[in-house]
Order: C-alpha cells, then sequence, then structure tokens
C-alpha cells in the first residue's frame, strides 16, 4: 500500500470463490487475499464487478468485505466496490466499509439506469459524505454512465474523490483528466490498455487477470512506471492476448478459468452467467500458457528472461 494513498499500485479486483453449493467459500477468498498480498500486490477490492456482486445477498456481500479486510496483512489496501442501483444504496455499502475498515472504496455511478449529469455529481456527493477516500469507476459499458473527463470534473469538485478508474479503453483520457482537474489520480482499469494509461501517467492499476498473473503483472506495472520500454513491451506484448480477456463481456467467467488453469482456484460463477463457451475456453487456455511460458520462472520471479 502506498502511504497515504492507497488506492495507488496495482489493486487486485478479486473474484469471489463459490462452493460446489454455490454459497461463498470465504476460506478461499482469504486464503486468495494473502497470496496476492506475498506476491506483492498492493491491495485488493472485492465486491467490484469482477466479485460479481449484483449476485451477492446483502448479508454475503458485506460478510465478502470483512472477510478481505481481517485477511489482508498490514500493507495490502482494501477497497471494497460500493456499486448500488441507487445513492442510498451506495452510500450503505461505504458506510459498511469503513466500518469493517476498508481504506477507501470503488464507486461507479449509479447502476441500472442513464443517470444525468447533476444525478451522478449529487450520487458522489452521498457516497463522499461517508469519509473514506473514494475512487470512481468508469465503465460506460457496465454503468451506462460515461463519466467524461467534463463530468468528472465536476464530480471532482467533491472532497474526497481521490482518484478515477478509467475503463473506457481511451487512452486520450488521461491527458484530458489532468488538464480539467489534475488532483485526481488515474488508475488504469482494462487490463489490455495498462501500458498506455501508465506510461502516459496513470498512478495505478485496477487489474482483473492479476487474480491468475500477479507477479508477472506486478513487473510489468514496475517497468511501465518506470519507463523502461525497451523491457516492457516484450512482456506486455506476451501478456496481452491474455489481458484482452478482462475487456470483454464474459470477463468474469474468463478471469476464473485463468485462475483455475495458472493452478489457482477459480471455481464456477453464479447463474446466469455460464461457463465460457468451449471454443472461447480454448482460445483462452492458449493465451494463458503463452503468457505463462514465457513470464513466469521461480529464478527469475516472473521477470522475462
Amino acid at each position: 500500500m502506498t502511504a497515504g494513498r492507497p488506492w495507488r499500485g496495482v489493486l487486485v479486483a478479486v473474484t469471489t470463490p463459490f462452493r460446489d453449493d454455490l454459497g461463498v467459500d470465504f476460506d478461499r477468498l482469504q486464503e486468495h487475499v494473502r497470496w496476492l498480498a506475498e506476491a506483492g500486490c498492493h491491495g485488493v477490492t472485492p465486491c467490484a464487478s469482477v466479485g460479481e456482486y449484483r449476485a451477492l445477498s446483502d448479508d454475503e456481500r458485506a460478510d465478502v468485505v470483512r472477510a478481505t479486510v481481517q485477511a489482508a496483512p498490514p500493507g495490502c489496501a482494501v477497497l471494497p466496490g460500493v456499486g448500488g442501483y441507487g445513492s442510498r444504496q451506495s452510500r450503505r455499502w461505504a458506510e459498511q466499509a469503513a466500518a469493517a475498515g476498508a481504506h477507501g472504496v470503488l464507486a461507479p455511478p449509479p447502476d441500472g439506469y442513464p443517470a444525468g449529469d447533476t444525478d451522478v455529481v449529487a450520487h458522489y456527493r452521498e457516497v463522499t459524505a461517508v469519509g473514506l477516500p473514494v475512487v470512481a469507476h468508469n465503465d460506460p459499458y457496465e454503468t451506462r454512465v460515461d463519466l467524461t473527463p467534463e463530468l468528472l470534473a465536476r464530480v471532482a469538485e467533491t472532497d474526497g474523490i481521490v482518484a478515477v478508474e478509467e475503463f473506457s479503453g481511451d487512452v486520450r483520457r488521461v491527458h484530458r483528466i489532468r488538464d480539467l482537474c489534475p488532483h485526481v489520480d488515474v488508475l488504469a482499469g482494462a487490463d489490455d490498455v495498462l501500458l498506455e494509461l501508465v506510461l502516459c501517467g496513470a498512478r495505478g492499476w485496477v487489474s482483473g487477470l492479476s487474480n491468475a498473473l500477479p507477479r508477472p503483472a506486478l513487473r510489468l506495472y514496475d517497468l511501465c512506471a518506470a519507463g523502461d520500454l525497451a523491457r516492457a513491451l516484450p512482456l506486455y506484448a506476451e501478456l496481452h492476448p491474455v489481458f484482452g480477456w478482462g475487456s470483454r463481456p464474459e470477463a468474469v467467467q474468463a478471469i476464473k478459468l485463468a485462475m483455475d488453469c495458472a493452478g489457482r482456484f477459480g471455481g464456477r460463477c453464479r447463474p446466469p452467467r455460464g461457463p465460457l463457451p468451449p471454443p472461447a475456453a480454448a482460445r483462452l487456455r492458449r493465451d494463458l500458457v503463452r503468457a505463462l511460458s514465457v513470464t513466469v520462472d521461480p529464478v527469475t520471479d516472473g521477470r522475462p528472461r
């Protein structure tokens, strides 16, 4: 965790593991959080889209956040997702995160309908009123609201908005955000634009595929942050095919399958999400094998040789 700025660095949007009966497997969740921290990840984000928060009951969702905070060792930040249909719901999840001891929250706009700009600003005022640092989450494909740089600048007039996770895929936005609200950090959201955004000034990364490949992902982030293109580009080229799965509609299924293939527990998703169709699963396995064969090396600790 970056001192005083827990949203910086590599944060993993953790999956929610389910038992065979589709109940939440809290033991596996906590083991996974500890494993990611031991690998060097700076923080975790439970109950984001990758964590299937919409498929969790209120009690399960609160328990996932508490279990994650309990498992995270010192130095590993926890920023739960607080997505909800309305501002009251999101504020309640932010209050629950604060009570559990989280270091901040990841907050999308109101979920489920295309809210207008004034409503979006009011929504974030509700969430920031809880007092935790708020990372705005911009995924217009997921929430039906696009936090454009202009709208983000209005949102960021409210104290407590510290960063935005950019999932739009438009790398030009980092420059516009810097111009309009320079006090707001940009975090890469989509894994497959990580290099471009970090080279342009992003201060962190909320990653999905790092659930399966934390050490190579961390190495890539460090190389990008250092501007070491000579070593970053070859590694990025090998990881990029599997990273691209995080930007697809079936991202959650793909990430869980990638975890299974990498020797972790991904497991099933809750309905209505089913497994990847066999042709897609075969492509993902090929992409993951390519990434693992080039980057995972016990001698070099995930660094490309």
